[in-house]
């Protein structure tokens, strides 16, 4: 059986995430001491105790989802369940390389913090916003933004059909809510990330990010990477790296990702980490899709049930 291993990005973290797993295996207790480690702080806490507007900040959230994202992964490929692909929605993308053998674990911690602050210090925390917009299709967002008069918008995530998310300014993106439901959309709802990635505010972090990148030795592929910026299958180390710089200042093709994996005969998705947002929208994407998911050690079960069966 072919299968898609997807990692979930920004906005499924919860507190409490990785921690039935950490109580269950001993393999997860020693991932969350290497991260700890690697980060001079207990990330085990900050995870599964909070305070949730800690855990939100984005320099904070994305080592703590690669964490618990990698915690499943581990625990999943231990129980002999391994994938055909990997992908992972924007900040999930570190996890997928990390399950591609691309860079170590240790590594990929230390670089999702320093990607949050990078993307935090380039638009303050309160000045940029990101919202998903459901119900309309990619020509009618894109109107919507162009046609948006206080500031810099854009679309930023192209999730499913009818759900696309825009991302700016925030003055700029609370117009641009406004004029999506006059356009017919059935919800416009801000998103919990602290700062607004996939769009031309991020190109400072960018930049950063290249030069932080250009430090790091990445390794070809094991398994190949469909990558958010360009929705191709990647192997190469190098173009790999250079997806990652892109995918920060781009939108984020998560739609045309799922349909190229599908065409290439791939129709099982395993959603590893925190959250079921990504099996919503590929359902959406892609309805005869089956689905699975590993974020504890409930799911864990019912997933190696169900694939067994």
């Amino acid at each position: 059986m072919k299968i898609a291993f997807v990692f979930p990005g920004q906005g499924s973290q919860y507190v409490g995430m990785g921690r039935q797993l950490w109580n269950d295996f001993d393999e997860v207790k020693t991932l969350y001491k290497e991260a700890s480690e690697a980060l001079g702080h207990d990330i085990k806490k900050l995870s599964f105790n909070g305070p949730l507007e800690e855990l939100n900040k984005t320099f904070r959230t994305q080592p703590c989802i690669l964490t618990a994202s990698i915690a499943a992964y581990r625990v999943l490929t231990s129980k002999g369940v391994f994938p055909y692909v990997v992908a992972g929605h924007s900040l999930g993308e570190y996890s997928a390389i990390v399950a591609a053998d691309v860079l170590p674990f240790k590594e990929a911690v230390k670089l999702t913090e320093k990607r949050g602050k990078f993307m935090q210090e380039s638009v303050p925390e309160g000045k940029g916003l990101m919202a998903a917009v459901m119900g309309l299709d990619r020509n009618s967002v894109d109107e919507v933004c162009l046609n948006v008069k206080t500031g810099y918008v854009s679309p930023a995530n192209y999730n499913s059909p009818g759900q696309i998310v825009i991302a700016g300014e925030r003055t700029a993106v609370e117009d641009a809510m406004k004029l999506a439901k006059i356009a017919g959309a059935k919800r416009v709802v801000p998103l919990a990330v602290s700062a607004p990635s996939h769009c031309t505010l991020m190109v400072e972090a960018s930049n950063r990010l290249a030069e932080l990148l250009n430090t790091i030795e990445f390794r070809n592929s094991g398994v190949s990477v469909v990558n958010n910026a360009d929705a191709m299958f990647l192997n190469n180390a190098e173009k790999i790296k250079l997806s990652l710089i892109k995918q920060l200042n781009s939108p984020l093709l998560w739609e045309d990702s799922i349909r190229n994996i599908v065409d290439n005969g791939i129709n099982t998705f395993i959603e590893v980490g925190p959250g079921k947002t990504l099996s919503g929208l590929i359902k959406r994407i892609e309805p005869s899709a089956r689905l699975f998911n590993v974020e504890d050690t409930d799911s864990l079960n019912k997933t190696l049930k169900e694939l067994r069966s």
